[in-house]
């Protein structure tokens, strides 16, 4: 029991961490997520996390609010889920409450624009990384370099909306692997990564001519 609490603890505190930072619905925090649970803690694979925030992005609510509870019920059941979510949720409710006094006084302040121009366009590098990184597990074959591309263009040219998009991708995710199964191609769900570790040892003997 108290081991299960000290789990509930670190959740809570692990994901206070990284609170402060849901700028942009969350998406920042999708690096610092993946750093502290699956490096530091390894409490989930990087596969899972992916999937993860898959499910994540498909309901309402921030990502990295939803990630939070996911994550935090897996691994200690609806404690864990609450002291997650509340990790994330309070130092975001602390800092709101003091901007709220702070920034009628601030608002004109070019020190303060100056910052908050400098957060936003680190913000947008950050969810930049979290893509890759996502993109890393995610992006399989053909079929799904294909579906993403394809995703992208849709809502820059269309402005397809988010949801829209996932449950399209659900569809066509399922549509893709029951092609496959019927035309007996091998199925992937994760990146075998000891396969790739030989390729590259295979490639770089040949270019030393071994």
């Amino acid at each position: 029991m108290k081991e299960e609490w000290k789990k509930v603890f670190q959740l809570f505190w692990s994901f206070f961490k990284i609170g402060p930072v849901t700028f942009g619905g969350g998406y920042a925090m999708i690096p610092l997520i993946e750093k502290e649970v699956v490096h530091k803690k390894n409490w989930v694979k990087s596969e899972d996390l992916t999937d993860v925030f898959a499910i994540a992005g498909t309901i309402p609510g921030a990502i990295a609010v939803n990630a939070a509870t996911f994550i935090g019920h897996r691994i200690a059941g609806i404690r864990g889920a609450i002291a997650a979510t509340l990790g994330t949720l309070l130092p975001t409710f602390i800092i709101v409450l003091v901007l709220c006094g702070l920034l009628s006084s601030f608002q004109e302040n070019p020190y303060v624009e100056s910052a908050f121009f400098g957060i936003r366009a680190a913000t947008v590098a950050l969810i930049v990384y979290a893509g890759i990184k996502i993109a890393r597990t995610s992006l399989l074959d053909k079929a799904t370099y294909t579906l993403a591309l394809s995703m992208i263009l849709a809502m820059l040219i269309f402005h397809w909306h988010p949801i829209f998009v996932i449950f399209l991708g659900a569809l066509l995710g399922i549509l893709i692997i029951k092609i496959k199964e019927k035309l007996g191609m091998i199925v992937r769900f994760e990146k075998n990564e000891e396969k790739e570790i030989e390729n590259k040892a295979y490639s770089v003997k040949k270019q030393v001519g071994m």
